[in-house]
């Protein structure tokens, strides 16, 4: 399920409110933040964009 073109377009990281990349390998999806360095997993179409839950590039 890929993420809809306008919440791709809003959404920033919480931690540094810079830009995302969105990743699709298989089924799995994620936001990640070159800048912080971090990933965010999104889980059934829902980004978990809490920086605790987010994990290491």
């Amino acid at each position: 399920m890929a993420l809809d073109e306008k919440l791709l377009k809003i959404l920033v990281c919480p931690k540094c409110k810079g830009e995302l990349e969105y990743q699709v390998e298989g089924d799995q999806e994620a936001l990640l933040c070159h800048t912080c360095g971090l990933r965010y997993e999104v889980d059934d179409g829902i980004p978990i964009m809490l920086i605790d839950e987010a994990k290491p590039l």
